[in-house]
Order: structure tokens, then C-alpha cells, then sequence
């Protein structure tokens, strides 16, 4: 059973232990600890992105040269990546983004619903296979799910981290 403290650390292994190597990510509250660790992994390359399509195209050059990576990004992210998304689709390029979600459980900020309710949707129109967690066990299992689905199955899949795990942030 993972624990709220420490739920993040147990995705943060699964990934390494996957051969993750690649950790893409627009700063984030949400993902702040996962970012922490990739900066302090020196076996990794965690890169700072300007916005979240180029995470794609990163993880898609990253495929090619036989790494395996994941993009950390928020909700409001995934409006910015959805003509990204068909590189996925049209090259068959395997794809992990673990998405920090706003507009939902506890939201205050009127700015972030319209994106964090579409998320779901757009990503599921783009071809991504969506698992949802709600909890710190919700969280280690989808990722433990989503691992294989993308590497070994060739398949976008996002992880959506909601505000019920993640906690709504003040506005």
C-alpha cells in the first residue's frame, strides 16, 4: 500500500527500473517531486521543456535512439500538444506522460476547467490510452500499468494524476 509521503518515490522507481532514462517536464507543483529526483539522478537526463509539445517530439527522438522516457506535464499542457500527439500516432512511437490534473476535484481557479476537463477526451481523441488515479495506490498501479502498455505494446499512455491525489491548489 503506497503512502501519501511516499507514493511519489515508488513511481519515481518504477520508472528507473523500466529504463527510463529520459525525464521531460514543464515545471510543475504537482510533479515537483518526480522532477527533484530526475535532476538529482546523475544516470538520467532530465530536461527543462518551454512547453509541452516539445516533450513529445523529444521522447519520439529518444524512441528512435533506443531510450525510454516520460513527459511530466500539467493538464493545461495537453492543449499544447494536440497536433504534437499525431507524431505518436502516424510513427507508432511509444509514449509515457504522467499528467498533473487542474480543473477538477477542489478547483477554484475558473482559468484551469476548461482544459482540465477536456484532458481526458483530447487525449483519448489523439489515440493515448488514459488511466486515472485517485489515490497514492491509484498512482503506483497506473504507472506500473502504463509501463508495458507504452514499451513493450507501442502505445501512447497517460497517466492522470487528479486533484484527489494531488490536492487542489489555492487560488
Amino acid at each position: 500500500m503506497a503512502s501519501e509521503a511516499i507514493w511519489q518515490d515508488e513511481v519515481y522507481a518504477l520508472l528507473r527500473e523500466a529504463n527510463v532514462t529520459q525525464f521531460a517536464y514543464v515545471p510543475d507543483a504537482g510533479h515537483r517531486i518526480l522532477i527533484d529526483k530526475s535532476l538529482a539522478d546523475p544516470d538520467v537526463h532530465a530536461v527543462a521543456l518551454t512547453t509541452e509539445e516539445e516533450g513529445v517530439a523529444l521522447l519520439a527522438g529518444a524512441a528512435l535512439g533506443g531510450a525510454r522516457g516520460v513527459l511530466l506535464m500539467q493538464s493545461s499542457g495537453v492543449g499544447n500538444c494536440i497536433n504534437m500527439l499525431s507524431l505518436n500516432k502516424g510513427g507508432r512511437f511509444p509514449l509515457l506522460t504522467l499528467v498533473s490534473m487542474r480543473g477538477d476535484f477542489g478547483e477554484g481557479n475558473p482559468w484551469q476547467f476548461p482544459m482540465g476537463q477536456a484532458t481526458q477526451p483530447v487525449l483519448e481523441a489523439m489515440g493515448v490510452i488514459c488511466l486515472r488515479a485517485d489515490t497514492p495506490d491509484d498512482a503506483v498501479a497506473s504507472v506500473r500499468a502504463a509501463i508495458p502498455m507504452a514499451f513493450q505494446g507501442g502505445n501512447a499512455v497517460g497517466v492522470l494524476l487528479t486533484q484527489k491525489l494531488l490536492g487542489a491548489k489555492p487560488f
